[in-house]
């Protein structure tokens, strides 16, 4: 069974129909006590990083979803649900996340360009990705693969070794992915990625 947290900042129903469609069993739940029994765990986030974890301490979620990832069992997280596995976020002031992933949380700097352009921030929509590492979500991803972004924070990782895939961004080269042993993220949205975040998704799915 795969559990997704409800903790009312996230794309729920996009990505329970997701795995619903690839036939995995896929619940919405808002009761912590079913991390303790899930085979594995999505923490999807949309919104500020500030409301996201404050929600998810506030919920309870936070002890049971460390144990789950203590216990070696599979964790996905997605957008916002990536960024809190980090230690900190500067998003509207200093917000202390899960540091399962040591670094920071960082906003795109104004007056970036490419291509003699102004870019905009966010950063929304289609862009493609440096695969790293061969995470296992990303197993049979080809390198270059185009998927959907929504944020105007990233995730900067001291440690090159937890990067999975980057992503580039006028003068910013990000992680799009993280990668360590049963914990897995993506900055991107695979529920709005077409074939690739349904691939994605049944990677997972078959962990």
């Amino acid at each position: 069974m795969i559990i997704i947290i409800d903790y009312e900042m996230g794309n729920l129903r996009s990505v329970a129909k997701a795995f619903e469609k690839l036939g995995f069993a896929a619940r919405i739940s808002s009761d912590p006590a079913d991390l303790r029994t899930a085979d594995k765990v999505v923490l999807p986030g949309v919104g500020a990083f500030r409301d996201c974890i404050q929600n998810l301490r506030s919920g309870g979620f936070v002890e049971p979803l460390l144990e789950h990832v203590e216990s070696g069992k599979p964790l996905l997280g997605i957008c916002v649900g990536m960024q809190m596995l980090f230690d900190e976020s500067e998003e509207f002031g200093q917000h202390q996340g899960l540091g399962l992933i040591p670094g920071r949380v960082v906003r795109f700097p104004a007056g970036m360009h490419e291509g003699g352009e102004r870019l905009k921030v966010p950063h929304m929509g289609w862009n493609s990705i440096h695969i790293k590492r061969a995470a296992p979500i990303f197993k049979e991803t080809p390198d270059g693969s185009f998927v959907y972004f929504v944020h105007s924070y990233y995730c900067a990782a001291e440690n090159s070794a937890d990067v999975a895939a980057s992503c580039r961004y006028g003068e910013v080269e990000f992680s799009a992915a993280i990668w360590r042993d049963n914990l897995m993220a993506t900055q991107f949205h695979p529920e709005k990625s077409q074939a690739v975040g349904l691939n994605i998704f049944k990677n997972f799915g078959e962990l």
